[in-house]
């Protein structure tokens, strides 16, 4: 269950957005409050994943509270603005909200907000992440993720994908990508130079799994088909010119 709170110093609009919140059933909700400053005392006392909240409210109005929270947004709550001033948007978005819902909105325009929240909340929980040892010794990485230690032999990597501040591992002998919380700079740290080539911005891929390359694509096992990126093409052609086999 992902625990929300819902801000709001409007009655009616506050009652509003509880019966949205209890409508979905991932959400839990464990506070509404009538300001900021009264969710700040829920905040201090319990952990939360999601806020809901008004920007226009008296005393601390909902971009300041939001900033507050989110110094470091990849662990703070989620959240999701409610507000009747469309000029806010911008603001928003800056204080890392994830959604921005204009009053008056309809249910459906909240549950769709909410399936946003939960999309973050289950990336954050299976990434709670970072590599707990180097591939020196024996090709084995571990990570931390959905609360468990997962083991990785680095050999069935087929390409790593960044995704904001994420990254999706994904590997031949696993059903689903393994969701880190890692940048590309420190996992290449752990990864054979020889084996591991960055591509792209956004992806960084198993040599050894390369099926065809056509034009500015790299086709891996598995049929996966990858950008190479301007900045990376160099440095790939000159690796690829050093295996092709000519007269």
């Amino acid at each position: 269950m992902i625990k929300c709170i819902a801000i709001d110093d409007e009655p009616l609009a506050l009652k509003k957005l509880v019966t949205y919140i209890k409508k979905i059933p991932y959400l839990e909700l464990v506070a509404q409050c009538n300001s900021a400053i009264e969710a700040q005392q829920v905040v201090e006392k319990q952990e939360v994943d999601a806020i809901f909240l008004d920007i226009n409210m008296p005393d601390l109005n909902g971009l300041d509270f939001a900033k507050s929270m989110n110094k470091d947004h990849s662990k703070g709550p989620v959240m999701v603005f409610t507000t009747a001033y469309s000029d806010y948007a911008i603001e928003g978005y800056k204080a890392n909200a994830i959604g921005y819902l204009l009053k008056p909105y309809g249910f459906d325009e909240f549950e769709e907000a909410a399936e946003k929240v939960r999309d973050i909340c289950e990336i954050r929980q299976q990434a709670m992440t970072e590599v707990t040892t180097t591939t020196d010794d024996d090709g084995i990485i571990y990570v931390k993720s959905d609360y468990k230690i997962v083991r990785i032999a680095v050999e069935n990597i087929r390409y790593i994908e960044a995704m904001s501040e994420y990254l999706r591992i994904i590997c031949d002998d696993k059903d689903k990508p393994v969701i880190v919380l890692l940048s590309m700079k420190k996992i290449e740290e752990h990864l054979p130079a020889n084996t591991f080539m960055r591509i792209h911005r956004s992806f960084i891929i198993n040599l050894n799994k390369i099926s065809e390359v056509k034009k500015n694509h790299v086709i891996l096992d598995g049929d996966a088909s990858l950008p190479i990126g301007d900045n990376y093409k160099d440095a790939f052609m000159d690796y690829l010119n050093k295996k092709i086999l000519t007269k």
